[in-house]
Protein backbone atom coordinates (compact mmCIF):
# COMPACT_ATOMS: atom_id res chain seq x y z
CA UNK A 1 0.00 0.00 0.00
CA UNK A 2 1.24 3.62 -0.94
CA UNK A 3 2.20 5.61 2.21
CA UNK A 4 -0.35 8.18 3.36
CA UNK A 5 0.27 11.20 1.31
CA UNK A 6 -1.39 14.82 1.43
CA UNK A 7 -2.24 16.46 -1.49
CA UNK A 8 -1.65 20.41 -2.07
CA UNK A 9 -3.87 22.85 -2.68
CA UNK A 10 -2.77 22.85 -7.09
CA UNK A 11 -2.73 19.30 -7.12
CA UNK A 12 -6.66 18.87 -5.69
CA UNK A 13 -7.66 21.78 -7.76
CA UNK A 14 -6.62 19.63 -11.10
CA UNK A 15 -7.73 16.29 -9.79
CA UNK A 16 -10.02 16.31 -6.35
CA UNK A 17 -13.58 14.85 -7.62
CA UNK A 18 -12.51 13.23 -10.98
CA UNK A 19 -10.94 10.41 -12.14
CA UNK A 20 -10.98 8.46 -15.79
CA UNK A 21 -14.86 7.82 -17.03
CA UNK A 22 -14.65 4.07 -16.50
CA UNK A 23 -16.25 2.96 -19.20
CA UNK A 24 -14.59 4.81 -22.18
CA UNK A 25 -11.38 5.74 -20.25
CA UNK A 26 -12.08 9.68 -20.73
CA UNK A 27 -9.76 11.49 -18.64
CA UNK A 28 -11.44 14.87 -18.47
CA UNK A 29 -15.06 14.92 -16.49
CA UNK A 30 -18.13 14.08 -19.28
CA UNK A 31 -21.07 15.96 -19.72
CA UNK A 32 -23.50 14.05 -18.69
CA UNK A 33 -26.35 15.52 -20.39
CA UNK A 34 -29.19 13.77 -19.75
CA UNK A 35 -32.36 14.17 -17.23
CA UNK A 36 -32.95 10.78 -16.08
CA UNK A 37 -31.47 7.61 -15.23
CA UNK A 38 -31.90 3.83 -15.61
CA UNK A 39 -32.94 1.62 -12.42
CA UNK A 40 -31.22 -1.47 -12.34
CA UNK A 41 -34.50 -2.35 -10.75
CA UNK A 42 -37.69 -1.78 -9.05
CA UNK A 43 -36.13 -2.07 -5.59
CA UNK A 44 -33.28 0.15 -6.39
CA UNK A 45 -35.40 2.53 -7.76
CA UNK A 46 -37.80 2.86 -4.37
CA UNK A 47 -34.80 3.10 -2.65
CA UNK A 48 -33.39 5.70 -4.20
CA UNK A 49 -36.59 7.65 -3.78
CA UNK A 50 -36.68 6.74 -0.21
CA UNK A 51 -33.15 7.81 0.73
CA UNK A 52 -32.74 4.22 1.33
CA UNK A 53 -29.48 4.26 -1.07
CA UNK A 54 -27.76 7.06 -2.59
CA UNK A 55 -27.83 7.52 -6.48
CA UNK A 56 -28.75 9.11 -9.56
CA UNK A 57 -32.59 9.62 -10.11
CA UNK A 58 -33.50 13.10 -11.52
CA UNK A 59 -30.95 15.57 -13.07
CA UNK A 60 -33.17 18.12 -11.27
CA UNK A 61 -31.34 16.45 -7.83
CA UNK A 62 -28.30 14.89 -8.75
CA UNK A 63 -25.83 15.00 -12.14
CA UNK A 64 -22.67 13.05 -12.35
CA UNK A 65 -20.92 15.94 -13.95
CA UNK A 66 -22.12 18.26 -11.12
CA UNK A 67 -21.70 16.36 -8.74
CA UNK A 68 -17.91 16.09 -9.63
CA UNK A 69 -17.76 20.08 -9.29
CA UNK A 70 -19.22 19.34 -5.83
CA UNK A 71 -16.89 16.96 -4.57
CA UNK A 72 -14.24 19.28 -5.47
CA UNK A 73 -15.45 22.44 -4.39
CA UNK A 74 -15.52 20.76 -0.93
CA UNK A 75 -12.59 19.25 -0.80
CA UNK A 76 -11.42 22.75 -1.93
CA UNK A 77 -12.89 24.47 1.10
CA UNK A 78 -12.52 21.91 3.56
CA UNK A 79 -16.09 20.45 4.32
CA UNK A 80 -17.71 17.10 4.33
CA UNK A 81 -19.39 17.98 1.03
CA UNK A 82 -21.70 20.41 -1.14
CA UNK A 83 -24.79 20.98 -3.18
CA UNK A 84 -24.39 22.96 -6.39
CA UNK A 85 -27.13 25.25 -7.79
CA UNK A 86 -27.72 27.80 -10.84
CA UNK A 87 -26.80 30.86 -9.34
CA UNK A 88 -25.01 31.98 -6.47
CA UNK A 89 -28.48 33.85 -5.15
CA UNK A 90 -29.98 30.37 -5.85
CA UNK A 91 -27.36 28.71 -3.16
CA UNK A 92 -27.54 31.30 -0.49
CA UNK A 93 -31.54 31.39 -0.54
CA UNK A 94 -31.79 27.56 -0.43
CA UNK A 95 -29.30 27.22 2.27
CA UNK A 96 -31.01 29.75 4.54
CA UNK A 97 -34.36 28.17 3.56
CA UNK A 98 -33.50 24.87 4.73
CA UNK A 99 -32.37 26.30 8.29
CA UNK A 100 -34.63 28.74 8.70
CA UNK A 101 -38.57 28.80 9.56
CA UNK A 102 -40.99 31.48 9.87
CA UNK A 103 -40.25 33.14 13.56
CA UNK A 104 -36.89 33.11 12.94
CA UNK A 105 -34.27 35.86 12.79
CA UNK A 106 -30.81 36.51 11.11
CA UNK A 107 -27.77 39.00 11.62
CA UNK A 108 -26.16 39.98 8.01
CA UNK A 109 -23.53 42.19 7.46
CA UNK A 110 -24.22 45.50 6.18
CA UNK A 111 -21.67 45.38 3.69
CA UNK A 112 -23.26 42.89 0.97
CA UNK A 113 -23.18 42.84 -2.53
CA UNK A 114 -26.37 44.60 -3.73
CA UNK A 115 -28.34 41.43 -5.35
CA UNK A 116 -27.83 39.62 -1.75
CA UNK A 117 -28.52 42.92 0.52
CA UNK A 118 -32.43 43.24 -1.72
CA UNK A 119 -32.67 39.17 -1.28
CA UNK A 120 -32.19 39.30 2.30
CA UNK A 121 -34.89 42.41 2.48
CA UNK A 122 -37.48 40.80 0.89
CA UNK A 123 -37.24 37.00 1.06
CA UNK A 124 -36.64 37.34 4.81
CA UNK A 125 -39.96 39.38 5.10
CA UNK A 126 -42.01 36.80 2.70
CA UNK A 127 -40.84 33.92 5.03
CA UNK A 128 -41.64 36.13 8.16
CA UNK A 129 -38.11 35.77 9.24
CA UNK A 130 -36.55 38.83 11.37
CA UNK A 131 -33.65 40.60 9.81
CA UNK A 132 -30.56 42.73 11.11
CA UNK A 133 -28.20 43.96 9.25
CA UNK A 134 -25.02 45.00 11.03
CA UNK A 135 -21.52 46.78 10.87
CA UNK A 136 -19.58 44.20 9.86
CA UNK A 137 -16.44 45.35 11.28
CA UNK A 138 -17.93 45.73 15.03
CA UNK A 139 -18.26 42.70 16.32
CA UNK A 140 -20.00 43.86 19.94
CA UNK A 141 -22.41 45.33 17.61
CA UNK A 142 -23.31 41.53 16.41
CA UNK A 143 -23.34 40.20 19.54
CA UNK A 144 -25.80 43.24 21.13
CA UNK A 145 -28.16 42.21 18.17
CA UNK A 146 -28.45 39.02 18.80
CA UNK A 147 -31.83 37.93 20.21
CA UNK A 148 -33.13 34.31 21.40
CA UNK A 149 -34.52 33.73 18.04
CA UNK A 150 -31.57 34.57 15.78
CA UNK A 151 -30.55 31.06 14.09
CA UNK A 152 -27.65 32.57 11.83
CA UNK A 153 -24.97 35.14 11.21
CA UNK A 154 -23.88 35.90 7.78
CA UNK A 155 -21.33 37.59 6.00
CA UNK A 156 -18.82 37.88 2.89
CA UNK A 157 -15.04 37.36 3.63
CA UNK A 158 -14.24 40.17 1.58
CA UNK A 159 -17.17 42.93 1.63
CA UNK A 160 -18.91 44.19 -1.83
CA UNK A 161 -17.99 46.57 -2.95
CA UNK A 162 -16.42 48.25 0.65
CA UNK A 163 -13.37 45.42 0.71
CA UNK A 164 -13.95 44.83 4.09
CA UNK A 165 -12.20 41.86 5.55
CA UNK A 166 -14.79 39.66 7.92
CA UNK A 167 -13.30 38.59 11.18
CA UNK A 168 -14.44 35.14 11.35
CA UNK A 169 -13.17 33.60 14.12
CA UNK A 170 -14.79 36.10 16.35
CA UNK A 171 -17.65 36.09 14.73
CA UNK A 172 -17.75 31.56 14.92
CA UNK A 173 -17.30 32.17 18.24
CA UNK A 174 -19.90 34.32 18.89
CA UNK A 175 -22.63 32.29 17.02
CA UNK A 176 -21.25 28.93 18.42
CA UNK A 177 -21.44 30.25 21.99
CA UNK A 178 -25.36 31.37 20.84
CA UNK A 179 -26.04 28.25 19.35
CA UNK A 180 -26.40 29.32 15.72
CA UNK A 181 -24.18 28.82 12.80
CA UNK A 182 -21.96 31.79 10.70
CA UNK A 183 -22.47 31.66 7.23
CA UNK A 184 -19.97 32.80 4.99
CA UNK A 185 -19.75 33.87 1.34
CA UNK A 186 -16.17 33.22 0.16
CA UNK A 187 -16.81 34.09 -3.59
CA UNK A 188 -14.20 37.29 -3.96
CA UNK A 189 -11.50 35.37 -1.55
CA UNK A 190 -11.95 31.93 -3.19
CA UNK A 191 -10.82 28.85 -1.17
CA UNK A 192 -7.18 29.64 -2.69
CA UNK A 193 -7.07 32.87 -0.30
CA UNK A 194 -9.20 32.11 2.57
CA UNK A 195 -11.07 28.49 4.10
CA UNK A 196 -13.66 30.31 6.20
CA UNK A 197 -14.41 26.82 7.68
CA UNK A 198 -10.80 26.45 9.34
CA UNK A 199 -11.71 29.55 10.80
CA UNK A 200 -14.58 28.06 12.52
CA UNK A 201 -17.82 28.86 9.90
CA UNK A 202 -20.43 26.66 9.56
CA UNK A 203 -21.78 26.76 6.06
CA UNK A 204 -19.57 28.42 3.11
CA UNK A 205 -21.40 29.93 -0.22
CA UNK A 206 -20.13 30.86 -3.44
CA UNK A 207 -21.12 32.33 -6.98
CA UNK A 208 -19.15 29.94 -8.87
CA UNK A 209 -20.12 32.77 -11.38
CA UNK A 210 -17.37 34.40 -10.76
CA UNK A 211 -13.77 33.17 -9.61
CA UNK A 212 -14.38 29.62 -9.56
CA UNK A 213 -15.92 29.94 -13.51
CA UNK A 214 -13.19 32.57 -14.07
CA UNK A 215 -13.93 33.94 -17.70
CA UNK A 216 -17.51 35.20 -17.55
CA UNK A 217 -19.25 32.22 -18.66
CA UNK A 218 -21.21 29.91 -16.68
CA UNK A 219 -24.23 31.15 -13.89
CA UNK A 220 -24.34 28.87 -10.62
CA UNK A 221 -23.65 28.43 -7.04
CA UNK A 222 -22.82 26.18 -4.47
CA UNK A 223 -22.88 25.43 -0.74
CA UNK A 224 -20.40 24.23 1.96
CA UNK A 225 -20.58 22.42 5.01
CA UNK A 226 -18.46 22.13 7.42
CA UNK A 227 -19.71 18.76 9.11
CA UNK A 228 -19.66 20.21 12.64
CA UNK A 229 -22.84 22.11 13.37
CA UNK A 230 -24.68 20.68 16.27
CA UNK A 231 -28.16 20.93 14.19
CA UNK A 232 -29.86 18.60 16.76
CA UNK A 233 -28.93 21.42 19.47
CA UNK A 234 -32.96 21.84 20.08
CA UNK A 235 -33.29 24.99 18.02
CA UNK A 236 -33.64 23.93 14.41
CA UNK A 237 -36.57 21.87 14.31
CA UNK A 238 -36.88 21.80 10.47
CA UNK A 239 -33.19 20.23 10.16
CA UNK A 240 -33.36 17.53 12.93
CA UNK A 241 -37.31 16.71 13.46
CA UNK A 242 -38.83 14.45 11.70
CA UNK A 243 -39.74 15.41 7.61
CA UNK A 244 -43.26 14.70 6.62
CA UNK A 245 -41.74 14.82 3.21
CA UNK A 246 -40.04 11.59 3.81
CA UNK A 247 -42.42 9.90 5.92
CA UNK A 248 -40.93 10.96 8.95
CA UNK A 249 -37.11 10.63 8.10
CA UNK A 250 -34.86 12.72 10.39
CA UNK A 251 -32.32 13.83 8.40
CA UNK A 252 -29.72 14.97 11.25
CA UNK A 253 -30.53 11.73 13.17
CA UNK A 254 -30.23 8.93 9.73
CA UNK A 255 -27.55 11.05 7.75
CA UNK A 256 -24.99 12.50 11.04
CA UNK A 257 -22.94 14.85 9.57
CA UNK A 258 -24.28 14.72 6.09
CA UNK A 259 -27.82 15.44 7.81
CA UNK A 260 -28.06 19.20 6.57
CA UNK A 261 -26.83 18.81 3.15
CA UNK A 262 -29.08 15.88 2.53
CA UNK A 263 -31.98 18.06 3.59
CA UNK A 264 -30.32 20.58 1.53
CA UNK A 265 -30.52 18.38 -1.43
CA UNK A 266 -33.60 16.17 -1.29
CA UNK A 267 -36.08 18.72 0.14
CA UNK A 268 -34.82 22.20 -0.91
CA UNK A 269 -32.97 21.86 -3.69
CA UNK A 270 -35.48 19.22 -5.42
CA UNK A 271 -38.68 21.29 -4.51
CA UNK A 272 -37.00 24.70 -5.78
CA UNK A 273 -35.96 23.66 -9.09
CA UNK A 274 -32.78 26.03 -9.17
CA UNK A 275 -30.42 22.86 -10.15
CA UNK A 276 -26.88 23.67 -11.83
CA UNK A 277 -26.51 22.46 -15.37
CA UNK A 278 -23.83 19.59 -15.94
CA UNK A 279 -22.25 22.14 -19.03
CA UNK A 280 -22.10 24.88 -16.86
CA UNK A 281 -20.75 22.16 -13.87
CA UNK A 282 -18.12 21.27 -16.72
CA UNK A 283 -16.68 24.74 -17.28
CA UNK A 284 -16.52 25.07 -13.20
CA UNK A 285 -14.73 21.89 -13.23
CA UNK A 286 -12.38 23.34 -16.01
CA UNK A 287 -11.90 26.57 -14.17
CA UNK A 288 -11.01 24.99 -10.81
CA UNK A 289 -8.36 23.89 -12.85
CA UNK A 290 -6.22 27.41 -12.86
CA UNK A 291 -7.82 28.53 -9.76
CA UNK A 292 -4.84 28.89 -8.33
CA UNK A 293 -2.73 30.28 -10.76
CA UNK A 294 -5.37 32.92 -11.59
CA UNK A 295 -6.24 34.52 -8.64
CA UNK A 296 -2.24 34.64 -7.74
CA UNK A 297 -1.85 36.97 -10.68
CA UNK A 298 -5.07 39.05 -10.23
CA UNK A 299 -3.70 39.92 -6.65
CA UNK A 300 -0.70 40.64 -7.91
CA UNK A 301 -2.26 43.39 -10.40
CA UNK A 302 -4.37 44.06 -8.24
CA UNK A 303 -1.39 45.03 -5.60
CA UNK A 304 -0.33 47.43 -8.63
CA UNK A 305 -3.16 48.99 -9.58
CA UNK A 306 -4.34 49.69 -6.15
CA UNK A 307 -0.75 51.29 -5.71
CA UNK A 308 -1.26 53.36 -8.57
CA UNK A 309 -4.43 54.75 -7.83
CA UNK A 310 -3.75 55.41 -4.11
CA UNK A 311 -0.98 57.89 -5.47
CA UNK A 312 -2.96 59.84 -8.65
CA UNK A 313 -4.79 63.04 -7.63
CA UNK A 314 -7.93 62.83 -9.26
CA UNK A 315 -8.59 60.05 -6.70
CA UNK A 316 -9.53 60.91 -3.28
CA UNK A 317 -9.46 57.20 -1.49
CA UNK A 318 -8.81 53.32 -2.38
CA UNK A 319 -9.89 50.60 -0.21
CA UNK A 320 -8.10 47.88 -0.83
CA UNK A 321 -7.56 45.79 2.33
CA UNK A 322 -3.36 45.72 1.50
CA UNK A 323 -2.92 49.29 2.43
CA UNK A 324 -0.98 50.24 4.87
CA UNK A 325 -4.03 53.15 5.92
CA UNK A 326 -6.62 50.09 5.57
CA UNK A 327 -8.36 49.41 9.07
CA UNK A 328 -8.80 45.84 7.83
CA UNK A 329 -4.93 45.60 6.64
CA UNK A 330 -4.14 42.92 9.88
CA UNK A 331 -7.34 40.73 9.33
CA UNK A 332 -5.89 40.35 6.24
CA UNK A 333 -3.04 39.16 7.22
CA UNK A 334 -4.35 36.56 9.47
CA UNK A 335 -7.00 35.74 6.70
CA UNK A 336 -5.66 36.41 3.51
CA UNK A 337 -2.30 35.60 3.56
CA UNK A 338 -2.20 35.20 -0.22
CA UNK A 339 -3.79 38.15 -0.88
CA UNK A 340 -6.75 40.57 -0.36
CA UNK A 341 -8.78 39.61 -3.54
CA UNK A 342 -9.05 40.99 -6.63
CA UNK A 343 -12.25 42.94 -6.57
CA UNK A 344 -12.07 46.70 -4.59
CA UNK A 345 -13.46 50.56 -5.13
CA UNK A 346 -11.94 53.79 -5.12
CA UNK A 347 -13.65 57.09 -4.46
CA UNK A 348 -13.35 59.94 -7.32
CA UNK A 349 -12.82 63.14 -6.71
CA UNK A 350 -15.97 64.95 -8.49
CA UNK A 351 -18.08 62.58 -7.72
CA UNK A 352 -20.92 60.45 -9.73
CA UNK A 353 -20.34 62.80 -12.59
CA UNK A 354 -16.42 61.88 -12.76
CA UNK A 355 -17.86 58.39 -12.61
CA UNK A 356 -19.63 58.31 -15.17
CA UNK A 357 -16.65 60.34 -17.33
CA UNK A 358 -14.01 57.81 -16.01
CA UNK A 359 -15.86 54.44 -17.13
CA UNK A 360 -16.68 55.68 -20.47
CA UNK A 361 -12.65 57.01 -21.04
CA UNK A 362 -11.46 53.14 -20.14
CA UNK A 363 -10.67 50.68 -23.12
CA UNK A 364 -9.68 47.72 -21.45
CA UNK A 365 -12.02 47.52 -18.58
CA UNK A 366 -15.22 45.95 -19.55
CA UNK A 367 -18.20 47.91 -17.90
CA UNK A 368 -20.57 45.51 -16.80
CA UNK A 369 -22.31 43.84 -13.92
CA UNK A 370 -19.77 41.56 -13.16
CA UNK A 371 -16.80 40.35 -11.09
CA UNK A 372 -13.71 37.43 -10.95
CA UNK A 373 -13.53 37.36 -14.93
CA UNK A 374 -9.94 36.71 -16.39
CA UNK A 375 -10.65 40.32 -18.18
CA UNK A 376 -10.83 43.61 -16.07
CA UNK A 377 -14.27 45.06 -15.52
CA UNK A 378 -15.57 47.65 -13.42
CA UNK A 379 -18.56 49.23 -12.47
CA UNK A 380 -20.47 52.03 -11.01
CA UNK A 381 -22.30 50.75 -7.56
CA UNK A 382 -24.38 52.99 -7.05
CA UNK A 383 -26.17 53.31 -10.34
CA UNK A 384 -25.97 49.51 -10.93
CA UNK A 385 -25.46 46.78 -8.74
CA UNK A 386 -26.78 49.02 -5.09
CA UNK A 387 -29.10 50.94 -7.02
CA UNK A 388 -31.84 49.88 -5.01
CA UNK A 389 -30.41 51.03 -1.95
CA UNK A 390 -31.63 53.52 -0.11
CA UNK A 391 -28.86 56.82 0.66
CA UNK A 392 -28.27 55.14 4.00
CA UNK A 393 -28.33 51.73 3.31
CA UNK A 394 -25.37 53.14 0.76
CA UNK A 395 -23.68 54.50 3.10
CA UNK A 396 -23.71 51.44 5.80
CA UNK A 397 -22.57 49.14 2.39
CA UNK A 398 -19.38 51.74 2.20
CA UNK A 399 -20.69 53.52 -1.44
CA UNK A 400 -20.69 56.90 -2.21
CA UNK A 401 -21.25 58.76 -5.37
CA UNK A 402 -18.54 58.63 -6.74
CA UNK A 403 -17.26 55.10 -6.29
CA UNK A 404 -16.04 53.23 -8.85
CA UNK A 405 -15.41 49.21 -8.30
CA UNK A 406 -12.84 47.30 -10.15
CA UNK A 407 -12.39 43.59 -10.94
CA UNK A 408 -8.86 43.54 -11.73
CA UNK A 409 -8.10 40.60 -13.96
CA UNK A 410 -5.02 38.75 -15.48
CA UNK A 411 -3.95 41.27 -18.15
CA UNK A 412 -0.60 42.92 -18.18
CA UNK A 413 -0.16 45.02 -15.29
CA UNK A 414 1.51 47.97 -16.89
CA UNK A 415 -1.51 47.74 -19.43
CA UNK A 416 -4.20 47.84 -16.65
CA UNK A 417 -2.27 51.06 -15.41
CA UNK A 418 -1.72 52.68 -18.81
CA UNK A 419 -6.10 52.63 -19.17
CA UNK A 420 -6.36 53.62 -15.75
CA UNK A 421 -4.30 56.81 -16.15
CA UNK A 422 -5.71 57.86 -19.41
CA UNK A 423 -9.16 57.69 -18.28
CA UNK A 424 -8.18 59.18 -15.19
CA UNK A 425 -6.44 61.93 -17.46
CA UNK A 426 -9.56 62.64 -19.06
CA UNK A 427 -11.52 64.32 -16.02
CA UNK A 428 -9.63 67.42 -16.28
Amino acid sequence: MPEQHEFGFHTRAIHAGARPEPVTGARAIPIFQTTSYVFEDADAAAAYFNLQEYGNTYSRIMNPTVAAFEERIANLEGGVGSVAFASGLAAQTAALFTMLQPGDHMLASSALYGGTLTQLKHLMRKLSVGLTFVDPDDVDGWKRALTPATKVLFGETIGNPAGNVLDIEALAELAHAHGAPLMVDNTFATPYLCRPIEWGADIVVHSATKFIGGHGTSIGGVVVDSGEFDWSNGRYQVVADPSPAYHGLSFHETFGIYGYLMKLRAETLRDLGAALSPFNAFLFMQGLETLPLRMARHVENARRVAEFLAGHPAVSSVRFAEQATSPHRELARKYLPNGAGAVFCFDLVGGRAAGKTFIEALTLFSHLANVGDAKSLVIHPASTTHRQLDDAELAAAGIGPGTIRLSVGIEDAVDLIWDLRQALGALR
